[in-house]
């Protein structure tokens, strides 16, 4: 093992492999001049439609406007309250917000980080009443409709689609997945006796093509997948001022289409995700495996039976966070954290009154969760040189906690 860098993410690798043919798209696009829609955007749609199971794809600006538009054309706007957790980007809240409606949170389960069923039936039956005159779901303290939930497969992890779905058939609400870290996941519905890959689970989902994702643009992108025709209709409309056709406005809608260059290059780079999305689990493995004598020190990422993950992020948590950031630092090796403050308690939110301790589990995680080096070209030896310095850290750690309480104890 040698002492060179290990960045948290490497793009430049990936792409130097495939230059030449996103050059081409580039001068493709030159050459036709279709910069906005066209058949570049319309055979990305398709190709990734097929790839997530789904009738439609309709590609967007970014995540945030394919979120926003999915929960507008289902129906979600002012005067309803939308139900998502605390630990995630900012960005799942605001498509929330900027639809109209109220964000709400239930905490996440201690596991797998994602939404707590638990605590989503908890909800639903403790702060909700339901009308069965309208057969809508009031929230009991604000008066407002509970429309939708939008359970996050954070990390690349699945959240567990079939108790969530069955909650919300039970309450009458729609589940809008957001995708936006979990390309290519999958997800084992007991219920159907199926594996279903994720974005075709629920009403529709959210996908982001921010560059560091598993499918990545060369820029802003983003795209919602769905079963439902008219819902389909919709999102084209919302991306593009609310025109069924040019000049022709249904309604007051947004600038949020996709370039075509970004499309181009999103196709080229869809053949390699299955191949990519694998490594990244292999990775993962490795990493498994060498922080397998750490367990009492470092929490590494669940793997639920029913979950293929694919591994956006490789998570660890720990107590000694700073400190040990601080460490891989000096070793030049790359972290992240994903995320820092939850939700509620953030500036953005704090109208909602919400306080600390009110989700505990998100708040815990808050403070704990670590990222590590995660992309499909990292190798195995700069993975045992970060898991090295994890774990020499983490000992050094242990041995002067123990020193620490041996000096404390009384003598005898």
């Amino acid at each position: 093992m040698t002492n060179t860098a290990v960045p948290l993410l490497d793009l430049a690798s990936s792409h130097a492999q495939m230059e030449d043919e996103l050059v081409q798209v580039f001068r493709s696009a030159l050459r036709i001049s279709a910069f906005v829609g066209g058949r570049m955007v319309e055979d990305f749609e398709q190709a990734f439609a097929d790839l997530c199971g789904t009738r439609f794809a309709i590609g967007v600006g970014s995540g945030t406007d394919a979120l926003r538009f999915a929960l507008m054309a289902a129906g979600v706007g002012p005067g309803q309250t939308v139900i998502t957790v605390p630990n995630t980007f900012i960005a799942t809240a605001e498509a929330i917000t900027q639809s109209g409606a109220r964000v709400d949170f239930v905490d996440v389960d201690a596991q797998t980080l994602n939404m707590d069923t638990a605590e989503l039936e908890e909800y639903f039956e403790e702060k909700c009443r339901f009308d069965r005159a309208t057969a809508r779901l009031i929230h009991s303290e604000t008066g407002s409709v509970v429309t939708a939930v939008v359970p996050v497969h954070l990390y690349g992890q699945p959240a567990d689609m079939d108790a969530i779905l069955d909650l919300a058939s039970r309450y009458q609400v729609a589940v809008i997945e957001d995708a936006c870290q979990a390309h290519g996941a999958e997800y084992f519905s007991a219920k159907e006796g199926r594996w279903r890959t994720v974005g075709s689970i629920g009403r529709a989902a959210a996908f982001s093509f921010y560059p560091g994702k598993n499918l990545g643009a060369c820029g802003e992108a983003g795209a919602v997948t769905t079963d439902d025709e008219d819902l389909a209709k919709k999102v084209r409309m919302l991306r593009d001022h609310g025109q069924s056709r040019k000049y022709y406005h249904e309604m007051e809608g947004y600038n949020g289409r996709l370039d075509a260059i970004q499309a181009g290059i999103l196709r080229v780079k869809l053949r390699f995700l299955a191949e990519w999305n694998q490594k990244r689990r292999a990775r993962a493995a490795m990493y498994n495996e060498l922080f397998d004598r750490a367990a009492d020190t470092v929490v590494i990422p669940h793997g639920s039976s029913w979950a293929k993950a694919v591994y956006h992020l490789y998570v660890i948590r720990t107590r000694d966070r700073e400190q040990l950031i601080a460490q891989l630092s000096k070793a030049s090796i790359g972290t992240g954290i994903h995320y820092p403050i939850p939700l509620h308690l953030q500036n953005a939110y704090r109208d909602l009154g919400y306080n600390e301790g009110d989700f505990p589990v998100s708040e815990e995680a808050a403070r704990e969760v670590l990222s590590l080096p995660m992309y499909p070209d990292l190798q195995v030896d700069q993975q045992r040189r970060v898991a090295q310095e994890v774990l020499q850290f983490l000992s050094l750690q242990d041995g002067s906690k123990r020193d620490l309480a041996c000096a404390a104890a009384p003598l005898v």
